[in-house]
């Protein structure tokens, strides 16, 4: 072989390469999106599945999980969390599992809100296991906390990428101290996922309320976190007066954004910042973009691609105003590039009915939603709009985002 096909075939081999590095980052990459069902309703010996979360972990495994509910689609009842996991970006997946909580079972709670006590939650041996909310770490640890009979929380950790789980260790105290302040009868963590900021921190968002109508402040959001890793955890202070089911994100500057469901008549999402992620929050902000139905959302951060410079900030959520249950649809996503200020850039992704909504991002850029989906077939026939008829998985990539609407 001469010296100049040599050459030749170095300089196309080193094209192709080229081409190969480009497609792969996403510099010529066509707007996809596809996606996969992870739980339905009636299967499995389970009546309904609720309250997703979704995190990628540090070795690109990616864990969805949820609320199992046995008997009924009530909020309380006999409840249990289970996981599904995929290894290659969640094209496939592991068959689900149930975690945390396996162990004791424990006494029910005794309150619940105005308007409820005639609901059928279950008899009084029911258990309900609720709002799972994973933290997965970047060396490698994935946490996972969630509350008992929305008045105990535990703490479970895993260190083979959700594989295995170590026995729950109970840390309702970091929880107690809020009562000072709001002397709740219900809490919960998330629901969603929760962030561990570059210092190590691990910060977990939750609500908190008092049914009693005589109450001055019956609802609030506050914070617990920990600096060793999970090991302890401690209250930090209340972010948000008259809110609930929040969810928390990093910001580019450090800082650490909350945003949460609401039910002020400005029909729009409510925020609030802190330099540290646990004490001096910022005074209470609604974003006018992000439509607030009373709605549980999702959010993340995403570093960006080559034609799309980041830090960006992805939020999910059902934009609409209206309040009713059997209004929720037209889920939407959309993306700030301003730390959350404004948020001009917006693509449905479900326009039936949908919820629940919770967002990760791949090694590779790609963004997943993990959501309560009521589109295609129902599984049982109804006479109204119906959410909840299983949970499923978005993967899309940003050019999909930035596509024909």
């Amino acid at each position: 072989m001469t010296l100049n096909v040599r050459l030749l075939i170095l300089l196309l081999l080193g094209l192709l390469t080229c081409h190969i590095v480009l497609t792969n980052c996403g510099a010529s990459a066509e707007p996809s999106i596809e996606r996969v069902t992870l739980f339905e309703e009636g299967c499995d010996g389970f009546t309904l599945y609720r309250i997703p979360g979704i995190v990628v972990t540090s070795r690109g495994s990616v864990l969805a999980y949820c609320e199992a509910r046995k008997f009924s689609a009530a909020d309380r009842g006999e409840i249990e969390i289970h996981l599904r996991r995929s290894i290659d970006g969640g094209r496939t997946w592991c068959p689900r599992q149930q975690v945390a909580h396996l162990g004791e079972r424990l006494p029910r709670n005794p309150h619940l809100p105005p308007g409820k006590q005639a609901k059928d939650f279950g008899g009084p041996e029911e258990q309900t296991v609720n709002n799972p909310v994973a933290i997965a770490c970047r060396n490698g640890t994935v946490h996972l906390l969630y509350c008992v009979e929305y008045m105990r929380c535990f703490h479970i950790r895993s260190d083979d990428d959700g594989v295995s789980w170590s026995r729950p260790v109970e840390i309702t105290k970091a929880f107690e101290a809020f009562r000072s302040e709001l002397d709740w009868q219900a809490m919960a963590t998330g629901p969603g996922h929760a962030i561990e900021l570059r210092n190590g921190r691990l910060v977990v968002p939750f609500w908190m309320s008092n049914y009693d109508p005589s109450v001055k402040q019956g609802k609030g959001v506050g914070v617990v976190f920990s600096d060793d890793n999970g090991v302890s955890w401690q209250s930090g202070e209340i972010a948000l007066r008259d809110a609930g089911e929040p969810n928390i994100i990093e910001l580019p500057d450090g800082g650490v954004l909350v945003t949460a469901r609401n039910g002020n008549a400005r029909s729009r999402r409510i925020s609030t910042t802190s330099i540290n992620g646990a004490t001096g929050w910022s005074t209470p902000r609604f974003i006018d973009e992000l439509y607030e139905p009373g709605c549980m959302a999702g959010i993340v951060n995403h570093p960006g691609a080559d034609d799309l410079k980041g830090p960006l900030l992805l939020f999910s959520n059902v934009q609409t105003t209206e309040r009713a249950h059997s209004s929720r649809r037209n889920l939407t996503i959309q993306l700030s590039r301003d730390g959350g200020i404004t948020w001009p850039v917006r693509r449905v992704l479900e326009p039936g009915p949908s919820a629940y909504s919770d967002l990760a991002v791949l090694p590779d850029g790609q963004v997943l939603c993990c959501f309560e989906d009521g589109s295609g077939e129902p599984v049982h026939q109804r006479k109204r709009d119906w959410a909840y008829t299983r949970i499923s998985v978005a993967r899309f990539n940003l050019q999909w985002l930035f596509g024909e609407r």
